[in-house]
């Protein structure tokens, strides 16, 4: 994990790159069945100058951490079945979101890591609910705003009973924003804590305790700190003997990305995006696999072909995101054999401990690029290979062109590209909304949905006609509609757009899910950029000043 200097924007370029040997902010720990992890933040370890990591508050760096930490057990410890998450300070679990660093930040770093942050807080959750590696929160102090957000993460809250110690919600009351990683939504959604309690615990700035917390649903148990270690223990004895993860399998180890960076490209074995300033867009292009499935696909650890091109795009995702938010709009394509990335979907789809985390790994990275705020464009012509998994990609975008037929100038004897729907396109890799992205393109239109053949190859005509490609157009009319059309796209409102796609692309139920990366991330951005929050005389600017914030009364 390092930070240089990047020439799109102000902020610091961040990779996602670290190991637990390298960790300075948590500690894993791995007795059998059981993980600990163990947030001691360095306060001298921020990510970047310019404040201290006091009392267990945490930055990017320190979520780039655990999100590593979250990946590594569920794919380097399959025998790990319950995970406790607690704090390595005395009696202070987690203080939250670094203020300083908040204040100090530019609008989209704080956007970014806000996002990042409620990302690995799904992916703990998911682990939970599909993995059997069941998380618990054992707050041994005080756990306040961002801090308290990562233990409802947890399937089990235990807060320690020792009179002082609270959860706590302070965002509103200290420092006129949100708490911007799902708080609000999963205390009343997930915990079921009543609207009139909520809204007094969410403007209580010193918090709820002791068997409050447990009587409100804040937490779910409370325990004197004489028997705190010995509950958490039998907590995480009892989460082993439910869980579903497997007995004396070899883990695959997460090995160092082989990655190759330069001023106009990223390249990975299988990914490649070629980024192209000028028009302030990135071409992605995702290679299918040289080879059949393998009989033993853990064999080859992060080498097996669907890992490999889940771990490039998720880091790529990643670093596009954080680092170029110039480039508006990625324009996604596939090359590669489309018999052979279907033989890699089936195969995929088998029993498995490895099988089901690559699946649910590729699962949560489609789900990345669903809340990333760019711009979505998929591109099928000869070559393409865009079926069964890889075929997510194509109806992630927001829009699809499809060549009919070949370029009769440039290779007359190739072959026309073909689309393929398999079975795994029709709910193994869910949206945030619970639905498919079938189910969401074709939503309110079930007969729709109905008519689409699965297993068969479908030319650019007959995925036109099914409604699985927005056009699909000869090679005279092709480069000049997806030129204009991308051209269009970057001189739009980036600010527009953002609201636009993301509206679009998220239909039908609402989830716990899409409220914090709808609802609430929406009213948090505006938040960080009224002057009641980020403006000189601002709750974020003031905050430990001693002085207190200057409000414009104005009800906006």
């Amino acid at each position: 994990m390092s930070v240089v200097t990047t020439p799109s924007t102000s902020d610091p370029a961040v990779d996602f790159d670290t190991a637990p040997d390298r960790y300075r902010h948590w500690r894993l720990a791995v007795d059998g069945p059981v993980a600990t992890l163990t947030l001691t933040v360095d306060p001298a370890g921020g990510i970047v100058p310019g404040y201290e990591l006091k009392m267990n508050s945490y930055d990017l760096g320190v979520d780039i951490e655990l999100y590593d930490a979250v990946q590594r057990l569920r794919f380097e410890h399959p025998g790990v079945k319950a995970v406790v998450i607690t704090g390595g300070l005395e009696r202070m679990f987690c203080a939250g979101a670094n203020i300083r660093m908040l204040a100090q930040s530019s609008h989209a770093w704080k956007v970014n890591f806000c996002k990042f942050t409620n990302e690995t807080r799904n992916g703990i959750e998911d682990a939970s609910e599909h993995s059997g590696q069941v998380y618990l929160a054992a707050l041994n102090g005080a756990a306040a705003g961002g801090g308290y957000e990562l233990a409802l993460a947890c399937e089990t809250i235990v807060l320690v009973d020792d009179g002082s110690s609270a959860v706590s919600l302070p965002e509103v009351p200290l420092l006129g924003v949100l708490p911007g990683t799902g708080g609000l939504t999963r205390v009343v959604d997930k915990r079921l804590v009543r609207r009139d309690r909520a809204d007094v615990f969410a403007t209580k700035t010193e918090g709820i305790r002791g068997e409050t917390a447990v009587r409100w649903g804040l937490v779910d148990e409370a325990v004197p700190r004489g028997r705190f270690d010995e509950r958490i223990a039998a907590l995480a004895a009892d989460a082993v003997a439910r869980s579903s993860r497997p007995d004396g399998v070899a883990g695959v180890r997460l090995t160092p990305l082989r990655r190759e960076v330069t001023a106009d490209a990223i390249t990975y074995p299988h990914v490649r995006a070629t980024i192209d300033r000028t028009a302030r867009r990135v071409d992605i292009t995702v290679a299918g696999p040289a080879e059949g499935p393998p009989d033993d696909p853990g064999a080859q650890g992060v080498d097996y072909w669907p890992l490999a091109v889940t771990r490039a795009l998720d880091d790529l995702i990643l670093r596009l995101r954080t680092n170029e938010p110039e480039l508006g709009t990625w324009v996604f394509r596939t090359r590669g054999d489309l018999d052979t990335v279907l033989a890699h979907d089936a195969a995929l789809g088998g029993d498995g401990w490895f099988a089901g985390e690559v699946r649910h790994y590729w699962k949560r990275t489609l789900k990345r690029l669903d809340v990333t705020s760019r711009s979505l464009v998929a591109v099928v012509d000869p070559g393409s290979c865009f079926g069964g998994l890889l075929a997510e990609l194509l109806w992630a975008a927001d829009r699809q062109y499809m060549l009919d037929g070949v370029y009769e100038d440039v290779d007359a004897d190739a072959e026309p590209a073909d689309v393929v729907v398999t079975e795994a396109n029709l709910g193994t890799y869910r949206m945030g909304n619970g639905l498919s992205r079938l189910e969401s393109r074709f939503w309110g239109h079930p007969e729709l949905l109905a008519a689409v053949p699965v297993g068969e190859r479908l030319d650019a005509r007959a995925a036109e006609e099914l409604g699985l490609v927005t056009m699909a157009l000869d090679d005279i009319d092709f480069d000049d509609e997806l030129r204009i059309a991308l051209e269009e796209r970057a001189s739009l409102s980036p600010d527009a757009l953002t609201g636009m796609e993301a509206s679009n692309r998220f239909v039908g139920p609402e989830t716990v899910e899409t409220k914090v990366f709808g609802r609430l991330t929406a009213w948090q951005n505006w938040i960080f950029v009224r002057p009641n929050a980020s403006g000189p005389d601002g709750a974020l600017r003031r905050f430990g000043t001693g002085q207190r914030a200057d409000f414009d009364p104005k009800r906006v």
